[in-house]
């Protein structure tokens, strides 16, 4: 698993109205071979195209049913059919999402070439993939609402060579034997023993963790436990402090509640999404979220990528 990239494209970071700048919200995770989209705004095929992204997706997550979130899944379906698509396509959601799809095929007036199957979650709700999970937790926003966190697997200890080789286990494919897991044995006749390994490998170390609340008011006291730790987390910033009231009013948080969330989640890294159209730029966000966070802050264009590494552990 240390070998696999994961990293995130802000195809749409737009609020609920597109400008020149920005779209509609879509974000792109590219984790190995896999590539998953979060919600998935007007405009996200081209968004693709641009950053040379092309239209393998594994799975769509939608955070909730207001249409800045969903319109572009109807032409990207499309697009995928007429590519010649043949593997099932799963879109994930909250209640509506059976609905949804259904809406789909009754409006899609082409052959859909590929099974299109949704799966509703709700707080709490797990999807498993090859090393690692996506979990759904409830947001406020005035309507079901989900967030999602990507969380990789446990990764193994560091491997300690100056132990296995003082345990007698020679330099070269035992070594290998013993960091994937597997237990050897070394010597020969009375003198032949086990290695295990924990006998030469540390304590598990944590895979990385995305965290994304799509639209929501500032819910972090409630979500605590599952979302603590993130490598980075992927907040709602629709307004600046001065629009605090107009913020909770719509049911969207602030970039200064923002920084309070990734400080009390304890998050490495906070990115600063759904900027509403009324602000030309975002440097009054970060300003805002600076004031209550002293890690990383990012507030990305559209077309951004950002690479999350691993941590030093």
């Amino acid at each position: 698993m240390s070998g696999e990239t994961l990293q995130v494209y802000f195809l749409g970071t737009a609020g609920a109205l597109p400008t020149t700048q920005r779209n509609p919200p879509c974000i792109m995770v590219r984790r190995g071979s896999d590539t998953l989209l979060f919600d998935c705004g007007e405009g996200a095929q081209q968004q693709m195209m641009r950053a040379r992204c092309g239209f393998t997706v594994n799975a769509i997550f939608i955070t909730h049913w207001h249409a800045d979130h969903f319109l572009g899944v109807f032409g990207l379906v499309q697009t995928m059919s007429f590519n010649g698509r043949t593997d099932p396509l799963t879109i994930y959601g909250p209640e509506w999402v059976h609905e949804f799809v259904t809406i789909i095929k009754t409006l899609a007036r082409f052959n859909l070439r590929f099974p299109l199957e949704s799966v509703e979650l709700a707080n709490g709700s797990w999807v498993r993939f090859d090393g690692y999970t996506i979990t759904a937790f409830a947001v406020s926003h005035g309507m079901p609402s989900l967030g999602y966190i990507l969380e990789e697997d446990s990764r193994p200890g560091r491997f300690n060579r100056e132990l296995a080789v003082s345990l007698g286990v020679p330099p070269g494919p035992l070594f290998g034997r013993l960091q994937r897991g597997e237990t050897i044995r070394v010597g020969t006749g009375s003198d032949s023993r086990d290695v295990h390994p924990g006998d030469v490998m540390g304590p598990a170390r944590p895979g990385r963790k995305i965290v994304y609340t799509g639209d929501t008011r500032a819910v972090h006291d409630r979500i605590r436990d599952v979302a603590r730790d993130a490598d980075l987390l992927i907040h709602d910033a629709t307004y600046d402090e001065s629009e605090a009231d107009r913020g909770s009013e719509f049911y969207h948080a602030t970039a200064r509640q923002a920084g309070e969330a990734a400080s009390a989640l304890n998050a490495r890294t906070l990115v600063l999404i759904h900027t509403s159209s009324r602000y030309t730029d975002a440097q009054r966000h970060v300003s805002d979220a600076r004031s209550a966070f002293a890690g990383q802050i990012a507030a990305p264009d559209d077309l951004d990528m950002i690479e999350v590494s691993f941590r030093d552990e």
